[in-house]
């Protein structure tokens, strides 16, 4: 396995001494190509064993961004939660699927299950689901439920911000956002990618769900809705938040950093 190593940040401030943020090229054996990833990581005591959560940038984002723009308090949460923060690159629009079209892009098999294994070898991690949880916003959204159904087995938590979840939404922005590109034609699209299928699964994953969306979102807000209805009326267990926010940073960034609060709500339970 090829991997470059390359710490780009060992001392961010006089109280976070000890924390690192490492940017690292992680081989994607299914891929065959290095994925940029940043690991936010608290200070790391001997003998102690750290939760992980791996967090997924939406369309046209980076990981770069996401801890300097989008959740500009990650950093901070990671120290106080002692949890490992997992940020890696989406590739732009590769809206974390194994793609039936272009075999180049399988970010599902690499971020639920190679990058899981990686991680889990190379950090002192909790190994075990129950302490591991995934979560994204609009695209990364989307990505993370798509990765959390297709990997039960090592996510128990799953969290959407403003998230892209329901394709039939798209119309004409299922060309122009590239989700034809990642997944092929919309009239070919996989039964598992539609809702109800989807609200199916999750009644039986063992997962615990949370979802929220600005009520001025006018490109999400109507799909989520509807999500939520779905899983109530087949009553499956999660939690849906709407508060007042459009679908920019500074809705995602407050409600992301809230999910944060939730998932280690979860944790310790």
């Amino acid at each position: 396995m090829k991997t470059t190593f390359i710490i780009i940040l060992t001392f961010i401030s006089l109280s976070f001494s000890a924390q690192k943020i490492v940017s690292q090229k992680i081989y994607s054996p299914k891929m065959k190509k290095d994925i940029e990833t940043i690991i936010i990581t608290p200070e790391i005591k001997k003998g102690k064993h750290y939760k992980t959560v791996y967090i997924l940038h939406g369309y046209s984002g980076n990981p770069t961004r996401t801890y300097k723009q989008d959740i500009p308090d990650l950093i901070k949460k990671s120290e106080q939660f002692q949890t490992i923060y997992i940020l890696p690159d989406g590739n732009f629009n590769s809206w974390y699927v194994d793609s039936p079209v272009n075999e180049k892009h399988q970010y599902s098999t690499f971020i639920g299950k190679e990058l899981v294994d990686y991680i889990d070898s190379h950090f002192p991690t909790i190994k075990d689901r129950k302490s591991r949880g995934i979560l994204g916003w609009s695209m990364g959204g989307f990505g993370a439920l798509n990765i959390g159904l297709n990997f039960i087995q090592n996510f128990s938590i799953v969290g959407s911000t403003c998230g892209a979840l329901d394709f039939t939404y798209f119309g004409e922005n299922y060309k122009s956002y590239q989700v034809e590109d990642a997944l092929g034609k919309f009239e070919n699209l996989s039964p598992e990618y539609f809702v109800n299928n989807r609200a199916d699964k999750m009644k039986s994953a063992g997962q615990y769900y949370i979802f929220d969306c600005g009520t001025q979102d006018n490109q999400m807000i109507e799909m989520n809705q509807n999500f939520h209805k779905i899983l109530t009326d087949k009553k499956v267990e999660h939690y849906y938040i709407e508060s007042s926010g459009e679908h920019d940073t500074e809705y995602w960034s407050k409600a992301l950093s809230h999910q944060l609060v939730l998932f280690e709500n979860y944790f310790q339970k």
